[in-house]
């Protein structure tokens, strides 16, 4: 299985970054929840706007949902032409509590590459 990362820079000229929450979330998944996640991952890179906007707070955030077996699991990104930043990846319980805070009380987002 190739790495989402990879695969952007091959398949069209938008890349991908990972900010460490999301790399926190997505390291502990199980290879199957992996596959579905990097599968939800191509989906956004394909349309960007399938994600629904955020409004108040969360304002320019895209909240992606999918299901791994019967947990519907909730991806957050921004985008724009150039770039897609994965923020944030986990189920519904307290997951817009914690992005918010996230968001909130972070200096500028400087996203591993």
């Amino acid at each position: 299985m190739l790495n989402p990362l990879i695969l952007a820079k091959t398949m069209t000229s938008i890349t991908i970054k990972q900010m460490p929450s999301f790399k926190r979330a997505y390291k502990k998944l199980h290879a199957h929840a992996k596959e579905k996640t990097n599968d939800a991952i191509l989906t956004i890179m394909e349309d960007p706007t399938i994600g629904q906007e955020k409004k108040a707070e969360l304002t320019g955030i895209f909240v992606h949902k999918f299901r791994i077996h019967h947990q519907e699991m909730l991806l957050a990104y921004e985008w724009d032409t150039e770039q897609i930043i994965l923020l944030a990846l986990g189920v519904h319980e307290n997951f817009y509590r914690d992005l918010k805070k996230k968001t909130l009380h972070e200096p500028p987002r400087k996203p591993y590459f």
